[in-house]
């Protein structure tokens, strides 16, 4: 899986990475029991300091993601907690998403068309 940074996006650099990741798992282009990069092999693939992918791996890994152990890194959860919740932040990014596509015009039928094609 190949991880793109915008430098000149608003969102956090670790914060791109994690989105990615997930938005990879979510599709299976990243499998359960997948071996992430190490820390430091990521980080000078991106170009960014390993404290930032670090970041990014404990932030996964609290969010039930991803597991790491010393032996073998970072590996995709092999079980992934399915609540069939949206998290109260995931609602808001939502909400947020919803009303500029809105004042933008888009109509709540191309919204749903959206919906339909990420909902693989």
């Amino acid at each position: 899986m190949v991880i793109k940074i915008d430098e000149y996006s608003d969102i956090p650099i670790y914060m791109q990475i994690r989105n990615q990741i997930v938005m990879g798992i979510s599709s299976g282009e990243l499998k359960p029991g997948e071996q992430l990069p190490t820390v430091r092999a990521l980080a000078l693939e991106i170009g960014i300091n390993t404290m930032t992918v670090s970041k990014t791996y404990q932030l996964l890994k609290s969010e039930g993601y991803i597991f790491t152990d010393r032996k073998n890194g970072a590996r995709v959860r092999t079980e992934i907690d399915k609540s069939g919740q949206i998290t109260e932040a995931n609602k808001a990014e939502l909400r947020r998403i919803v009303s500029e596509a809105r004042l933008s015009g888009v109509s709540k039928q191309d919204i749903i068309r959206l919906i339909d094609e990420y909902y693989v």
